[in-house]
């Protein structure tokens, strides 16, 4: 079973979920607003998804845009970077979903197709 980390209220999550219902994949479901990662979960999860760090933020959020983080990223390190993801869950780009060995980040129907298996 996945965890699949989202905000309800968010439209992209909502496409996920339908996606996940709909091929019957079992999940866990958990509001990143509620329940904000940590500092550990965003480090083990940021090192399964063989991402960039910056790829793990919501660049499109409120928070994002307030705090200027456009111009400030560049000049941070990975360790402020993930300190400041596990400050709020809405700077983190969701939906989440975490698996025993790899995580995806976003909604991407065909990286979800070859990850995820009913």
């Amino acid at each position: 079973m996945v965890k699949f980390i989202c905000y309800p209220k968010c439209t992209t999550c909502q496409k996920a979920k339908k996606w996940l219902d709909d091929n019957k994949i079992e999940y866990e479901i958990r509001d990143i607003k509620l329940e904000n990662p940590s500092l550990e979960e965003l480090t083990a999860w940021w090192g399964k998804s063989g991402l960039p760090l910056k790829k793990f933020f919501n660049t499109s959020g409120l928070l994002y845009k307030s705090l200027e983080l456009k111009s400030k990223l560049p000049s941070m390190t990975e360790e402020e970077m993930l300190a400041l993801l596990a400050t709020d869950g809405m700077l983190v780009k969701r939906p989440l979903i975490a698996g025993d060995n790899f995580v995806l980040v976003g909604f991407k129907e065909s990286e979800y197709g070859k990850l995820l298996e009913p």
